[in-house]
């Protein structure tokens, strides 16, 4: 799905107006009613108090034609307009117009403080004060009415956006914003839903299709897309009958030291399971009978080191190699490292202290093969492109970085965002039970094999991600959040390829 940005946003309604020979109006008569038929089949009639904020442009409107189309429902509304200036939308006056009609005694008029009505943890609140059109903090007492708003504890469903969100900075630290347990959004996300500094005020997001022009939104080239299962379909490389083990690579990961074994064992596991043809492990000594006791389907080659890296050698020419994941950052370690680098050509995944010996020596990033992945976690990610203002800095740091070096950057989070030069691949796929030790070296594993399998690296790290997500996501549902754990993510991936068509196959 398209992350469209707000002035894109705009230009749809503008163009659908014009081809759709609609009035401003009757689009906001369209996607408000979308909106209402939503509430309306989840209370179902049930008698609950709605009060309705209301600001005075166009997100007010919509405010406006919800609580009258609720109204005639037979709906316990109120409606307020919070009368924060004297401007006015010419949509937001026609509707004001024809809610009087229904009912004329409200909406009533918020000018300050004393107007603020009594709400409830039983009161069920919509927010329609400002939507996407806001762009400075929300001063006096509308931000006061915003706290008041959030102090209580009423159930709150904001319209297209939060009110006192901006849709592209991070509000500060002491701005008043709506915190909604639910957020309704026209067309298209907003990519700050996705980002971690605003996830408290966005709850549950659903994303509402107000039949804008398709045309538009067709060729339309965006900045950000969400990747979800229709998404990952179309990425999905189905395999020939009469394939081998030859035609899916030779996945080479380089990586452990003493106690920390276990990272490069998972990532060999989850690379086998996601499919690669072959697999060998590269580990310090003490890794060889650990290795060939808890991954059997795995070739080992070890360092002539017991304890950390200290050589890599290798007589076999592997179609990726991913290196990092346990392996310290010892200085002969770095020195490997440098040496291993020089005699690669080919795109590599990096990990873990891979990326920590990026972040200490910097001239090894000129180094890097072309369109190589690298996987940080915040920390590491910090420490590589530097420390960011918001969450919108981190991004544009990250993606000057990648642009700079050519590489692909997997920014690991809830959402975990990858990046390519100024591209955004964003996934929706994923929960919290996989804040565990060892599923980042399972996601490297993941991307590796598809590395491995031929995919474009930049198609394996946005579908891998993605896979990794469902597999903890189908595993919670099983497991719960707190009963998942790395291995079993790596155990379980082929079940995220089963669900990509299960549909399809079920209905025949």
């Amino acid at each position: 799905m398209k992350i469209f940005d707000i002035e894109q946003l705009a230009e749809a309604d503008r163009i659908t107006i014009e081809k759709q020979k609609l009035s401003s109006d009757e689009l906001m008569e369209r996607a408000a009613s979308l909106v209402f038929k939503d509430i309306h089949s989840k209370l179902n009639g049930a008698q609950v108090p709605i009060k309705i904020f209301c600001g005075i442009g166009n997100n007010g409107g919509d405010g406006l034609v919800i609580g009258r189309l609720l109204l005639e429902h037979g709906y316990q509304v109120t409606a307020y307009v919070v009368n924060y200036s004297n401007k006015r939308s010419k949509d937001f006056l026609l509707n004001y117009d024809r809610i009087k009609e229904v009912n004329n005694d409200w909406p009533s008029a918020i000018k300050g403080e004393d107007d603020f009505p009594e709400l409830s943890e039983k009161d069920f609140i919509i927010d329609a004060m400002f939507g996407i059109g806001l762009n400075r903090p929300l001063e006096d007492w509308v931000g006061r009415l915003v706290q008041h708003i959030n102090r209580s504890k009423s159930f709150i469903v904001a319209i297209d956006m939060p009110s006192g969100l901006f849709g592209d900075k991070i509000p500060g630290k002491n701005d008043p914003v709506i915190k909604a347990n639910v957020t309704i959004t026209f067309q298209s996300p907003k990519l700050i839903f996705f980002l971690p500094q605003a996830a408290e005020y966005i709850g549950d997001m659903q994303v509402i299709d107000i039949g804008l022009d398709r045309q538009y939104l067709t060729e339309t080239i965006v900045k950000a897309q969400l990747i979800d299962k229709p998404e990952a379909q179309l990425l999905y490389s189905p395999r020939k009958s009469f394939a081998h083990k030859g035609d899916f690579g030779h996945a080479l990961i380089i990586g452990g030291s003493y106690g920390k074994i276990g990272s490069v064992s998972l990532t060999a596991r989850a690379t086998l399971r996601t499919g690669a043809g072959l697999v060998t492990v590269f580990s310090p000594k003490c890794g060889y009978q650990i290795l060939q006791t808890v991954v059997p389907e795995a070739m080992v080659l070890t360092d002539e080191n017991e304890e950390v890296l200290n050589k890599i050698t290798f007589d076999l020419s592997p179609d990726v190699i991913c290196f990092g994941m346990g392996a310290g950052t010892a200085k002969e370690t770095i020195n490997a490292f440098r040496d291993l680098l020089k005699k690669t050509n080919k795109p590599m995944l990096i990990d873990a202290d891979g990326i920590n010996m990026l972040s200490k020596e910097k001239d090894l990033l000129k180094e890097l093969p072309e369109n190589s992945v690298l996987t940080p976690h915040p920390g590491e990610l910090e420490r590589l492109v530097g420390k960011w203002k918001d969450d919108f800095d981190k991004l544009e740091r990250v993606k000057k970085f990648s642009k700079k070096f050519s590489l692909i950057v997997v920014i690991k989070g809830a959402h975990t965002i990858t990046v390519f030069k100024d591209d955004l691949y964003v996934n929706n796929s994923g929960n919290p039970g996989m804040a565990t030790a060892g599923s980042g070296d399972v996601l490297s594993g993941v991307i590796t094999s598809l590395i491995s399998q031929k995919y474009e690296p930049l198609i394996a790290a946005v579908l891998g991600v993605y896979l990794h997500g469902r597999t903890g996501d189908i595993l919670a549902e099983e497991l719960s959040y707190q009963g998942l754990i790395a291995g079993d993510i790596a155990n379980n991936i082929g079940r995220a390829f089963l669900d990509l068509f299960k549909k399809e196959m079920e209905s025949e």
